[in-house]
């Protein structure tokens, strides 16, 4: 067991099952951190990439939702969002150029696990704050939170083989390539199928986590190999551009894992035997909440215990899955079915992960005047 893990209910221990090798889950630099001045806090968020609907929803959580009541609690002031669109050596100038305008903490996503470790080590010396939601980096001074994404690849594929039987071909469609979740997602896929001496890895595409990209890689890959496919494993945020593909293909629909696309989740409402569950691993708004209260946790010295707080995925019946969809949802919905911050990230599942845990809006009308 990692070192801290042991201080973690058993419950959330269970979330580390099979995590990525590269995930550090040791103990927190931040574990008796205080921030360099009291709130309001400048939060920068140093986004990676923009161009995809569940980055969308995510940056609409952060700016529309979350900053008016933390805001309104005085506890931020401003957050200040730049864009480097999968250019490291650009997100490393603009974390640094964040700590120089003097933000408190900087929250980034999805980003290759060791390109910007020198950019944390230099916003750590200036008393800043890194912290990686859905996605993780390996420097000991940066804060990670997101799913555990090799168990949530081995589950969904696990779950897909299952669906069709034990065996058959499989196309995997992944996210961005060397990005740490969409590759800690394909370890656990590759897991389970190993699992299954009748299963075939048949092809492989990247879908930059964008519909309109999956779609035309998915379109391409049907187009030149004929063979039988009888399940896709598609990492989260694409599935609704999967399936118009093989629409658009004329092939039989098969199964292919769904993860909270409304689009292809209308599809399954409107034709209910086609598979018989879904899953949520990476809710966009909830995702980026769940990060941005480990933030504010951490400026309000709460003391995060690991360097990854991370969550188990969860299984749902399809039923359940659609239910929130109306009879005229649509396939060419952009929009995305999420639990809510209530199920994703409670205050007594985050109370196990800090070691001093409080309700950041319960802080601050202690702490704030």
């Amino acid at each position: 067991m990692a070192e801290g893990l042991e201080e973690l209910p058993p419950k959330l221990q269970a979330a580390y099952q099979g995590v990525d090798e590269g995930q550090p889950i040791g103990t927190s630099a931040y574990r008796d951190w205080t921030p360099r001045s009291g709130p309001p806090w400048t939060i920068g968020y140093a986004s990676s990439y923009a161009g995809n609907t569940w980055r969308a929803e995510g940056l609409s959580r952060l700016t529309e939702d979350l900053l008016p009541v933390y805001r309104q609690a005085g506890l931020v002031d401003e957050i200040i969002v730049t864009q480097s669109d999968l250019n490291d050596a650009r997100q490393i100038q603009q974390i640094r150029q964040l700590v120089d305008q003097g933000v408190d903490a900087i929250i980034v996503c999805c980003s290759n696990p060791v390109a910007l470790n020198k950019a944390v080590e230099y916003a750590y010396s200036k008393g800043v704050v890194v912290f990686s939601y859905s996605g993780y980096l390996t420097s000991d001074k940066a804060l990670n939170a997101s799913s555990n994404y090799t168990l949530g690849g081995y589950e969904i594929a696990k779950a897909m083989i299952e669906e069709v039987g034990g065996e058959g071909n499989f196309l995997l469609v992944s996210g961005i390539a060397g990005a740490a979740s969409s590759e800690s997602f394909d370890t656990g896929a590759m897991r389970a199928l190993e699992e299954f001496p009748n299963a075939k890895l048949v092809g492989q595409v990247w879908g930059n986590w964008t519909d309109q990209v999956a779609q035309t890689e998915v379109q391409k890959f049907l187009a030149t190999n004929p063979a039988r496919i009888d399940g896709i494993i598609a990492q989260g945020s694409q599935e609704t551009g999967v399936l118009k593909a093989v629409l658009q293909s004329g092939r039989e629909v098969m199964p292919i894992s769904l993860a909270g696309s409304a689009g292809a989740a209308c599809y399954l409402k409107q034709n209910p035997d086609w598979i018989s569950h879904a899953f949520q691993i990476w809710p966009p708004g909830d995702e980026m909440e769940l990060g941005f209260n480990s933030v504010i946790r951490t400026l309000q010295n709460q003391g995060p215990k690991l360097q990854s707080i991370l969550r188990g995925v969860y299984r749902l019946p399809a039923a359940e899955y659609v239910a929130s969809l109306g009879d005229d949802c649509s396939v060419d919905s952009t929009a995305y079915i999420q639990p809510g911050i209530d199920v994703w990230f409670p205050d007594d599942k985050a109370a196990g992960y800090f070691l001093r845990p409080e309700n950041p809006l319960d802080w601050a009308a202690k702490n704030v005047n």
